[in-house]
């Protein structure tokens, strides 16, 4: 083969290794923010990200997740890299085939409760059979609703589910279109500060951990960048810690919301883990099974086998 052949080949080679993405820096990370996670909100408003990928041209461009649904959406759709979702949502995806690793704890929250008006009578989960319930499906808040549900031996066909996003179902909630609401912080704070509503039932312990996700195939293919965005977001978590009031001010600026309801969320907010390990696992672990005995998970799921699979401890470093 002649010499210019030759090249001709290492060339027609290399772009097409460029071209799969096996040596290609991305030109950009993909990533979401969202309201129930302060620490992305500081994360963004800080800029920290984009300070630590500057040098290497690599920009960044952020996604509003409404929900973990919205999250869990995009991350299997390929349109973000990063998304913030409930633990136990993320493991409901991860059995469904979406293609993720949990790798970061942003925050240990009692996000979600269930949530009524002072007017319909509702004190207790009983007495939700027969009642209208909004609800946004595949988020921390619908995991929650049906484990409560469980524990007072009802399940979902003895309510009627009104599948809305978490604002409307606020909305519907205040309008009395529905009886109750499985509620979402900062929304869920919201009602309570402004129309008086009423958490009904609340249970710390039901609610998973908040965790960052990637998609597998970007922790794959550029590990480094993985924990180079987890130090971002580690600082963007002492940050929030050593400012608390600068955190407030920046929650209050995404939100739109007054500073009693941001004070009312950030009391259910604990923002003093980051490294993902066995307590993440044990209570995601807890959910999954729980979810399978409501029958919401199939019973031949090995839901132990899908947590280890879900969790990738190998960024713990970076995190911390």
């Amino acid at each position: 083969m002649s010499l210019t052949r030759r090249l001709l080949l290492a060339a027609s080679l290399a772009t097409g290794l460029t071209s799969t993405g096996a040596f290609a820096q991305p030109k950009e990370i993909r990533i979401d923010f969202a309201t129930y996670n302060p620490v992305s909100l500081v994360l963004k408003d800080k800029g920290l990200l984009e300070k630590e990928l500057e040098k290497d041209g690599i920009g960044v461009r952020w996604v509003q997740s409404l929900g973990s649904n919205k999250a869990l959406e995009f991350l299997n759709a390929g349109s973000i890299d990063f998304g913030s979702t409930a633990g136990a949502a993320a493991l409901i995806a991860k059995i469904n085939g979406n293609p993720i690793k949990s790798v970061y704890v942003y925050s240990r929250p009692e996000w979600t409760a269930l949530v009524t008006r002072k007017d319909t009578g509702i004190a207790r989960v009983e007495d939700l059979k027969g009642k209208r319930v909004a609800v946004t499906r595949g988020t921390d808040p619908h995991i929650f609703l049906v484990r409560a549900l469980q524990e007072a031996k009802l399940t979902e066909k003895d309510v009627k589910l009104v599948l809305l996003q978490h604002p409307d179902g606020r909305t519907a909630l205040e309008r009395g279109d529905v009886d109750a609401w499985a509620g979402l912080d900062p929304l869920m704070a919201a009602a309570e500060v402004e129309s008086g509503a009423q958490l009904f039932y609340r249970n710390a312990a039901a609610n998973t951990w908040g965790v960052l996700n990637v998609s597998e195939s970007f922790a794959n293919d550029n590990p480094a960048l993985v924990s180079r965005v987890l130090r971002a977001y580690e600082r963007a978590r002492q940050y929030a810690l050593a400012h608390p009031e600068e955190l407030k001010t920046i929650l209050a600026t995404y939100t739109k919301l007054p500073d009693a309801v941001i004070e009312r969320q950030l009391e259910r907010t604990e923002l003093t883990h980051s490294a993902i390990g066995q307590p993440q696992a044990d209570t995601i672990l807890a959910a999954g099974v729980a979810l399978q005995q409501a029958g919401v998970v199939p019973a031949d799921t090995d839901v132990r086998a899908a947590v280890d699979a879900l969790i990738d401890r190998g960024f713990a470093t970076a995190a911390r």
